[in-house]
């Protein structure tokens, strides 16, 4: 047997299936999906959707490469429609390791969140928790990159940035807007960033900063975050075109209508995951724009060879400075591959005190971690 033959076969092995036992109420012709952080939180993708089997349960053998710790939800097909306890309220994130070699997972649903007994009022809303300086700058923001899409854009202002009329301020932008600062709207759990920023600000130890947090696409969130296609998921590719949204039209507007400093210095671009992604490839594409990137728990196996090639052939101004974060258990692909472009950046050039690289041992592949990183990484950003 040759070598790919034996990995092929090893990774088929090391598949993991989950059975799901759910309530007798579950509607049978409707479709049970898992979404989770292996598959950017889609409750309704269908590559992740669950098979009826003959007695009422359901099954699904996860792709080979969905591997590690790993947090999940079961749904059927929204949020909405998600998985709930006794009392219909909406259920912790579930978590399990996949993919160390094979196994069955089985859980039990016990209600679905829209089944409330006699139509009763539906479970209590999360509260909404973004601080007093940060609003909505539009619910729906024109993307003409992407054929006109239109998407909510978050706008942070730091505390005095009203009285200090003649101040011009560094920017932020963060992808995956609806996890940026409000607890009601994220999809599994927020990073924080106004309550981190308003505490850094009042304790003078860290710099004031604009920051815009764009709303992922749902559904084309992959699609968006990829400049190339991922054959096995059947996803990506529009990534180029988000980027230009981003400096080609976002960027020129909010340096137009507030007090902005535009240079690249006093640019950050920052995601995780697929936002990690895609933040790289912003720094890459336009560094003259976006001269501090910020990437936590990249996907970078999403499009590896095509991540790496375009590294080499874009590489960075010695100007750039990036922060690299992962947790050591998220994958086994997830530290080596994030080395890997960081070793390509100092192949090329940019000086190791422009690169940051941190592995902490308990990092996870979840929101609390990425809230919990971000002030450090924030701060060596942007330090002048």
């Amino acid at each position: 047997m040759s070598a790919f033959a034996a990995l092929l076969s090893w990774q088929a092995q090391a598949q993991t299936t989950l059975r799901l036992t759910v309530p007798a109420t579950t509607p049978v012709a409707q479709s049970i999906y898992v979404a989770g952080s292996f598959n950017n939180w889609t409750p309704g993708a269908a590559d992740f959707a669950l098979t009826r089997q003959a007695d009422g349960s359901y099954q699904l053998t996860l792709p080979a490469t969905v591997r590690g710790v790993q947090e999940f939800k079961f749904t059927r097909g929204s949020w909405a429609t998600g998985e709930a306890d006794a009392a219909f309220q909406p259920v912790a994130n579930r978590r399990a390791e996949f993919g160390a070699s094979p196994a069955v997972h089985t859980f039990q649903v016990v209600n679905w969140q829209d089944q409330r007994p006699g139509g009763t009022a539906p479970a209590a809303p999360k509260p909404h928790t973004q601080t007093v300086n940060v609003h909505i700058l539009s619910d729906s923001f024109r993307l003409p990159q992407l054929g006109g899409r239109r998407r909510r854009v978050w706008l942070y202002l730091p505390p005095g940035y009203a009285a200090a009329r003649l101040k011009r301020y560094p920017v932020l932008y963060l992808q995956d807007g609806q996890n940026v600062f409000d607890e009601a709207t994220s999809f599994s759990g927020e990073w924080g960033v106004d309550e981190t920023l308003n505490r850094l600000a009042a304790g003078k130890s860290g710099p004031e900063c604009i920051v815009v947090a764009i709303d992922n696409g749902g559904e084309r969130r992959l699609d968006e975050y990829s400049p190339w296609p991922n054959a096995e998921y059947k996803k990506g590719g529009e990534g180029d075109q988000y980027t230009n949204f981003l400096a080609l039209t976002l960027k020129p507007y909010i340096d137009a209508h507030y007090r902005t400093q535009p240079d690249a210095a006093h640019t950050a671009i920052a995601g995780s995951s697929m936002g990690g992604l895609i933040a790289l490839y912003a720094g890459l594409k336009y560094p003259l724009l976006f001269g501090r990137i910020g990437v936590f728990s990249p996907a970078i196996w999403f499009a590896k060879d095509s991540i790496l090639a375009y590294e080499r052939r874009r590489p960075a101004p010695r100007a750039s400075r990036f922060y690299f974060v992962a947790g050591l258990g998220e994958s086994e692909t997830m530290v080596p591959l994030m080395k890997e472009v960081r070793a390509g950046l100092l192949a090329k050039g940019v000086p190791a005190s422009h690169i940051a690289y941190t592995t902490p041992a308990d990092g996870k592949h979840a929101e609390w971690f990425w809230r919990r990183e971000f002030g450090p990484a924030y701060r060596w950003l942007l330090a002048e």
